[in-house]
This record gives C-alpha cells, structure tokens and sequence, in this order.
C-alpha cells in the first residue's frame, strides 16, 4: 500500500495493490491517455480479479506493444475487463438512530429555517454509507480502506470518508441526536489509527501517505459532551495519545525566535510521484520541470493537500500580491501554520483534561507541559504585535505571512492564548481590512489565483472557526462581529438552497451569492461539512437567525471607519 512506516509482514502483500492504484506504469498511463473526466474515477475502481493477474495482463499489452505506450482504446478495453464502476465497495445503510424531530429544530424561531434544518437533518440517510464485509475479507480487490462501523461521507465525487470533513459532521450528527453514528465514525478513526498509526487523508489506499489536519482529539471531546461514556474514553484514550505522537514524529520543526528554540508543527509529505487521485493535473504542471524539480514539487503538492487547503495562495512562496502567485510556486513545507498549531494546542489541552478526568496524574502533568510550551511558542512565532493577529511562518524567508486567512484567527477558537486582549485585537484585525464587506461570508483569502482556497470562495468549516472563536470571547465587539458573521453566511447558503434544492462544500462571497468556483473540480453537493456548520450555527443562534434578504450588517461600520480616517486627514 501507500504507506509512510514500516508495516508489519501482514501488508507487504499489499505491494501490488499500490502498484495499481499508487504508482507505476498502469496508473500513469491509464490517467494520462485521460480515460475518464475525473482522474479519481479510475483509482476508485474495484478490481474484477486478483491485482497479480490485473499486473500481468497489462505487461502482456506492454510486451507486445511497440513502444509500450498503449493506444486509448487498448487501455479502455484493458480498463473495462479488470475494473468495475466506483461505488461497488458500498451497500445500502440507513442509520438507525436517525429521528425526524431532534431538539435543535425546537430552538429555531424562523419557520423558514426551521423548515430547511430538518431537511438537512433528513440528508444524514442519504450520505450514510456501510462498507461491505468483502472489502474486510477481500481488501486486495479495491482501493477502499475498510473501517468497521458505518459512517457519514462528504457527498459529490467523494463517496469515501474523509478525516477532517468528518469533525464537522460528527458536530451535526450529534445536534441531530445520532449519537450511535457519530461515536461509530470515531471509532472508525481509532481503527484506523491501531491499524497505521495515523489516519490518512481519507478512506483510499492512494490517501495513506498523507493524512488531515489532526481533530481526532476534538472529536471524542464533541462526543463526551453529547455523552456521558467515560468509558469509551478509557479504552481508548492511548490511540488518542498514539495519533498525537505521530504529529510530533513526523510533523515537527524546530525554528530559534530570539535566544529561544521552538518545536512546532507543519504539513510534510516526504514523497514524490503525482497524487494518483489527480495526476494528469500533476503531470501537465511539471512538464517543463527537470526530474528533481518535479519530485520536488509533487511533495508540496501533497504536502498543500495533507492541509486541507488544496490548494491556496497561502502555500506559494511568492506573495504578499501583486507579486505572482501560481500553483508552481508552492511551498507547503516551508509554511508553519497558525491553524494546524491551534488544533495541536487544543489536543494537548484535552490530552491533560481527560487524564485528569480517567486519574492518571503523570499522564495529565506531561500534557499540560506540552500545552504550556505550545502557548509560549505559539506566541512567539506566530503573535505578530503590528497586525494584532497570528501569522503563518515561513522558514525559507524567516518572515510571516502577512496576508489575511480566516485560519490567522484559530488560536481565538482552540483557546490558544494567554493574552485576553486577543479578541479585542482580532476585532481590530478584521475591522481593518476588507473581509466583512463580503455579505455572502467570509473569504478564504483576499488573492485571485483561480485555486480553491482563495478569493472568491468561502467555506463553511474557516467560517465556524472564527465565528465560534469571536462568539466565545467577553468582547462585547466580538460577539457582534459572530453573529453577524453567522447571519450572512445562514442566508447564503439558504437562498442557494432555495434556488438549486442543494448544499455546497463552498460558496462564492462575490455578488448575490453562487456556489464555489475555481480549484481542479467542478463544486461539489452534498455535503457533510456544510450541513453540520450550519446545524452548528443554527443552534448557537436559533432563536436570532433570520431567513431574510441578505444585506450587509458590517455596512454602518464601514462608513464610520471610512469618516474617521477621512477626518484625521
């Protein structure tokens, strides 16, 4: 398989299974004769007999090839008698903890609303998957990675679970009472982690190289909040420790601020070769690239991809604008995120709490340590005094970033600070910049480079970040600033609802509101995410949210701002 440790003897027979779905010549020139109009299709695809003869007949095409290249249709007939359609790895599943009536739908005054809340809870039976037994007894046969307990996909082309997408859902199936799904999808995670020592990007043998922003952790805390199971925290509280360490192991920098060195952590994927899941795009970007440069490359690329932010203006090594930014120009790993530390800072405050709460004293003090020295280092890498706001680090030009990202604003939502000045100084932060004249959300970046994860898109998990962060805050501003932020980006995603009877993983901020554009795929439906932030949004503030036109409550703000600086001219 696409592993990054030595496995144990048992999966070395899986060798061949990469060979098809990871690297090697079949998956290099099945996806670049572009055989279908998404590369992930192809290595989605079950195999039909046993990945040794699958191998051997494509080399038997290959020996009697001239040249070896073959033709697009020898490698469609190739395709269609090994392979079967995507999907076969499912079976139908309803859950069966699933009520029409959760409380939250109480705690809604707008009809509207209220109306459309219970449509999204009724979506959780349509997203709900179970994968076969024959995936657990035959894993040769796909590149699914089998997890025992049913479980909530994202929606769209990704029919597989995915690691960080699931924190938020996890979130909205417990406001929907389905408590027994969200605890299975946990567990899920634990296998995972007992299986490989980490959990991968999402469900997929060409994912198990790279994994997601680490919230594992988080979600056994969701769950014990919704839950009194101390129990399940007892049993497996060291897989939650397990996958800790694999991000200080093999996630970890080490950078000298003054006379002080500090440990923190980064996206680093060690490995070349394109992401299988989209490598006629990593191909064509590397033409002109000599072979090391290329490799190069295609670690950042999946580096940026282990982020979650694939891909971003955030990664690339030439900004602030208007210096040219492009896809080429990433350097994920040279990048220290504010986020990822901020989501490693809550884990070692939960790592501590649920010691505490289980009595192991030594275990609580160790992680208590690890949160003490994160706090410090946090502050004095990332706290940039001028700008009143945290900074990504870049350790090529030993500088931050300066440009705006909702994720700046993630240490306000993990608790990640000692100063309780910090929200009253991100109020200024956002005040002072252009992003709450967006009404349709908060955008993703202030840069136009036609990827995903930047202007003009907003998404929905960056969203809840900074809202839940501002809202939790004693500043008086700041829980204005939430619920402002909350209401614009209720009645987008509910006009676009109303208009297309869907859900996007992202929305455009431009304009009267569209969903998401840019990036290597068409916007995709569904969705796990999104339906669980606005679950999450319309139980923070049911009972204010409005289903009305959209307009832009930032407007009167604005214009004071504007006067007072024309005044001081």
């Amino acid at each position: 398989m696409c592993l990054n440790f030595t496995p144990p003897l048992f999966f070395l027979s899986f060798s061949l299974l990469s060979q098809i779905y990871c690297t090697g010549d079949l998956l290099k020139q099945v996806q670049l004769a572009r055989l279908f109009s998404d590369d992930k299709h192809f290595v989605d695809m079950p195999l039909r007999e046993s990945p040794e003869l699958v191998l051997k007949k494509f080399q038997q095409l290959v020996n009697v090839t001239p040249g070896g290249i073959l033709s697009k249709e020898q490698l469609q007939q190739f395709v269609s008698s090994s392979f079967s359609d995507p999907g076969q790895e499912f079976e139908q599943w309803e859950p069966q903890d699933w009520t029409s009536s959760p409380q939250i739908l109480a705690k809604i005054s707008d009809q509207k609303l209220q109306a459309w809340a219970s449509d999204l809870n009724a979506r959780w039976k349509s997203l709900g998957r179970k994968i076969k037994d024959d995936v657990r007894t035959h894993p040769m046969f796909y590149s699914q990675i089998y997890v025992p307990h049913p479980l909530m996909v994202p929606g769209g082309r990704f029919i597989e679970y995915y690691y960080w997408d699931s924190y938020w859902v996890i979130e909205g199936l417990l406001l929907s009472e389905m408590a027994v799904t969200a605890k299975g999808m946990i567990q899920n995670f634990l296998y995972l982690v007992e299986r490989y020592g980490h959990i991968p990007n999402g469900g997929r043998v060409y994912y198990l190289r790279r994994s997601q922003p680490p919230f594992l952790t988080l979600m056994m805390d969701a769950y014990l909040a919704h839950a009194n199971d101390t129990e399940f925290l007892r049993e497996n509280i060291h897989l939650l420790e397990v996958e800790y360490e694999f991000w200080q192991r093999n996630r970890s920098v080490s950078l000298t601020v003054g006379d002080r060195n500090h440990t923190l952590n980064y996206y680093s994927v060690q490995i070349g070769e394109p992401r299988p899941e989209s490598y006629s795009k990593d191909w064509e970007l590397v033409t002109d690239l000599n072979e090391d440069a290329r490799q190069e490359l295609w670690a950042e690329l999946k580096s940026a991809a282990e982020s979650g932010w694939d891909f971003s203006s955030r990664w690339f090594l030439s900004w602030p604008p208007p210096l040219p930014a492009k896809l080429k120009d990433t350097k994920a790993r040279a990048v220290v995120p504010v986020d990822l530390n901020a989501f490693l800072c809550k884990t070692e405050h939960l790592l501590a709490s649920f010691y505490r709460i289980l009595g192991d004293t030594t275990k609580a003090a160790q992680f208590q340590a690890a949160l003490e020295r994160r706090l410090e280092s946090v502050q004095a890498v990332f706290w940039n005094d001028a700008a009143g706001v945290w900074l990504d680090f870049n350790l090529l030009k030993k500088q931050p970033n300066p440009a705006f990202y909702p994720s700046n604003l993630a240490p306000l939502w993990t608790d990640c600070f000692s100063d309780q000045a910090a929200a009253e100084r991100a109020v200024q932060y956002l005040e002072g910049s252009t992003v709450l004249s967006y009404k349709n959300g908060l955008p993703t970046s202030l840069a136009r480079t036609g990827e995903q994860w930047d202007l003009p898109n907003a998404w929905p998990p960056l969203q809840h970040m900074v809202i839940a962060g501002l809202a939790k805050s004693s500043s008086s501003r700041a829980k204005e600033i939430a619920f402002a932020l909350a209401q614009n980006w209720i009645r987008t995603n509910f006009a676009l609802y109303k208009k297309y009877q869907a859900m996007f993983e992202k929305y455009n901020v431009d304009g009267d509101g569209k969903p998401g554009t840019g990036g290597e795929y068409q916007v995709q439906e569904g969705f796990g995410w999104t339906n669980g932030v606005v679950l999450q949004l319309l139980d923070l503030y049911g009972d204010r949210l409005t289903s009305g036109s959209p307009s832009n409550p930032f407007g009167a703000w604005i214009v004071a701002a504007c006067i007072f600086l024309l005044n001081l001219k």
